[in-house]
């Protein structure tokens, strides 16, 4: 039973700190040996590269650009009429992966579109992921990269989120049938949508490339009050053999 392996997750840590390569050179200070950064995009990645290397940390995930936030985007992967916006930006991320050495990106589903009933383009627009998925999986597969579908939750974070349960993605991800796409289990999100987090966590970690951590409600580091017990949860990930990194 190997102990588990944590990343520091720059996005959210460290925000007294300007830019990420500063954030970067705190979590080596802190200990981490690995980090994370959800969008990269505004420092170039050489400059990140430096930072990472020189606070002696390996960058384990990112995620593909949002798309135009002005106009309310959170990724574009299951959104209709965005499908040459997502390629374009996962050649982006499989730009930064590379530089990184980073090994992950979380492919955003995105937002149901403003005014439309959840139901009504759910059909459309999970085909839509599912043919941008097929393209990233042989995009990423030439460059030896993973893909990551990650749910987020609809109840607290974002209610118009197209993916946000376990189950939905780990059909999707049936459907596509390629192993270099996997979940990514956010601790926090599963816990807000359905809870029953022991069953999830043993149902679907086989197809689990990456897990995330965060206090519930407040979003708060592991330690902070909350209705999760991480010194539990933490003893079932490493007693069902999970080996990736935690973030």
């Amino acid at each position: 039973m190997a102990p588990l392996r944590f990343s520091a997750n720059v996005s959210w840590l460290f925000p007294e700190l300007p830019g990420l390569a500063a954030r970067l050179r705190a979590a080596g200070r802190s200990g981490f040996k690995a980090a994370e950064v959800g969008w990269p995009y505004t420092e170039p990645p050489e400059v990140l590269a430096r930072a990472a290397r020189e606070a002696g940390l390996q960058l384990v995930l990112i995620n593909t650009p949002p798309g135009d936030r002005e106009k309310g985007e959170m990724g574009l992967g299951a959104v209709p009429g965005r499908q040459a916006a997502f390629r374009e930006g996962l050649e982006q991320a499989v730009l930064y992966a590379k530089a990184l050495g980073c090994p992950r990106i979380h492919l955003m589903a995105g937002r149901v579109p403003e005014g439309a009933d959840r139901a009504a383009v759910r059909s459309e627009m999970e085909t839509v992921f599912l043919e941008n998925l097929r393209h990233a999986a042989g995009v990423l597969a030439q460059e030896n990269l993973v893909g990551l579908l990650e749910p987020i939750n609809t109840r607290i974070t974002d209610a118009q989120y197209f993916l946000d349960t376990p189950q939905q993605a780990a059909a999707i991800l049936q459907k596509v049938g390629r192993p270099n796409l996997q979940l990514q289990m956010d601790i926090f999100h599963w816990q807000i949508m359905d809870g029953n987090l022991t069953g999830n966590i043993r149902e679907f970690l086989p197809i689990v490339g990456h897990v995330q951590v965060a206090q519930v409600p407040s979003r708060g580091e592991p330690g902070s009050p909350g209705e999760l017990n991480f010194p539990y949860l933490f003893q079932l990930l490493e007693d069902e053999g999970y080996k990736d990194f935690v973030g």
